[in-house]
């Protein structure tokens, strides 16, 4: 079944899958300000990091703590626990993509997502998720399961100006400016290319193959027919046997369809 996803202009959503995750992971986020845009940073590298905050997250939809301060440039290592006995979520952004993100959610929860700046924790369970702030101001974060939001679910880290300028940070796609994205959307032709049931192809590159889960992990850019802005994304596949056209690390064209909730490939050839 076709769902129809409200479009988000200003999402380039979510970074490539390096997130260390409990059991899941997700979405993240750019700011457009009054005057520019304002990067919410990257993904940190272990070696960089200056400390470590630990986060809980319980079934009261509360972070805590739900203020955290940073300094620009700094990389900060979040331990995320989930006291609870619901699924939770870490998720740094902007307040503005959040929100998108979450409607997003709202009409489609199942779906698999697999950036840096986000952490899904199953019940009990603890995960971490390592960010670097480079740019002074504010980064929001949020549990956006359907329902967690609205009740509140959700915080801010105040990140200092250090005086020095920031390195170009990823937006809300995860990627350092646009260069990543261009990569995978360079794959589209000028005539869209069709699949066998004529539906037009989306653009990717794989980022993991899980035979057994038969699962494929792919950075994508926009899918019209789900009307999904791009971000990186775990699969299911329709036929096992897809898997083995493609490998990491392949740009590919692509098509997904929901089917029953879940996102599904259905067809995908390595663009060569």
């Amino acid at each position: 079944m076709k769902t129809t996803l409200k479009t988000i202009a200003a999402c380039a959503l979510l970074a490539c899958a390096t997130a260390t995750f409990a059991a899941g992971n997700h979405a993240g986020g750019h700011d457009h300000g009054p005057a520019k845009a304002q990067s919410i940073g990257e993904a940190g590298v272990a070696a960089n990091v200056t400390r470590t905050v630990e986060v809980d997250m319980s079934d009261a939809m509360r972070f805590t703590p739900a203020a955290i301060q940073a300094k620009q440039g700094e990389t900060i290592r979040f331990v995320v626990k989930n006291s609870g006995q619901l699924s939770h979520e870490f998720v740094l952004g902007t307040e503005k993509d959040l929100k998108a993100h979450y409607e997003v959610m709202k009409k489609s929860p199942h779906m698999e997502h697999a950036d840096d700046n986000m952490l899904t924790v199953a019940p009990g369970q603890s995960g971490e998720l390592l960010w670097r702030f480079t740019q002074a101001g504010k980064v929001d974060f949020a549990c956006l399961h359907p329902g967690h939001y609205d009740a509140g679910m959700k915080g801010a880290v105040a990140v200092a100006s250090s005086g020095q300028p920031a390195k170009p940070a990823m937006g809300m796609s995860g990627m350092s400016g646009t260069s990543d994205m261009t990569k995978v959307n360079d794959v589209n032709s000028p005539a869209p290319k069709m699949d066998m049931k004529g539906m037009e192809m989306s653009s990717g590159e794989v980022k993991k193959i899980d035979k057994q889960a038969q699962k494929i992990t792919l950075k994508h850019g926009p899918i019209k027919n789900l009307d999904m802005p791009g971000m990186t994304m775990v699969f299911k596949v329709a036929d096992p046997s897809l898997l083995d056209k493609v490998k990491a690390g392949d740009t590919v064209k692509f098509t997904a369809e929901d089917q029953g909730g879940a996102m599904v490939v259905t067809a995908i050839e390595a663009v060569k």
